[in-house]
């Protein structure tokens, strides 16, 4: 109950004074490239109900409903490249949070190609709301870098980390309280605006 007030709460005020910056930056996106401000796609949720994830678009129209993204993709705009560096893109989801389809803190939620083919697994993880942000998301906020130097991006997420993301978010699950989340949502604070290479999945994947 705690973490859900707190989502509410958060989540409300937040938009009430970010619907300006959110508006302004949806704009930017329509001006910079021909399509629709916001991008939305279907991911699992809690007890595996299908959602709408709410984003600013960061990519060419036509191509934003990629499942993974690697390197330095040309349909990556320009503003969608400034949105993707700082998570702007993902302020629409601030909604997602007050609707109670997601939380700020829990594992991310995957699109249902992912979660079909780890399912045994999911049905652990996926007994909690999925987050904004979690320690996953923390460790592999270079994700993108990471897929853009793999032969075969898709093989190296499904077969490397995506894997280790399932296992941390496993780890997170069995020791999660309120004030590691609080905790949590420093560290990505933190980890947006800090410069820093990516970090490769944990030893025990390799």
């Amino acid at each position: 109950m705690l973490k859900r007030g707190f989502d509410i709460a958060v989540s409300g005020l937040a938009l009430l004074l970010l619907w300006p910056l959110i508006l302004f930056m949806a704009i930017l996106v329509r001006l910079d490239s021909p399509g629709p401000s916001f991008f939305l796609q279907i991911r699992i949720g809690r007890n595996f109900r299908r959602f709408r994830l709410w984003k600013l678009r960061s990519m060419t129209n036509g191509n934003s409903g990629a499942e993974i993204t690697s390197g330095q993709e040309a349909r990556i705009t320009r503003i969608g490249g400034f949105l993707r560096r700082f998570k702007f893109d993902e302020l629409p989801q601030l909604w997602n949070v007050f609707c109670g389809d997601m939380s700020f803190v829990g594992p991310r939620p995957e699109v249902a190609t992912f979660v079909e083919q780890f399912r045994s697994d999911y049905e652990e993880i996926l007994r909690v709301r999925p987050g904004i942000t979690d320690p996953a998301s923390i460790r592999y906020r270079h994700e993108a870098e990471l897929l853009g130097a793999a032969p075969d991006p898709v093989k190296h997420y499904t077969g490397v980390i995506l894997p280790d993301k399932i296992k941390i978010s496993k780890e997170y699950l069995r020791s999660r309280n309120f004030r590691k989340d609080m905790a949590i949502i420093i560290q990505t604070i933190t980890a947006i605006f800090r410069r820093d290479k990516p970090i490769s999945p944990s030893p025990s994947m390799l």
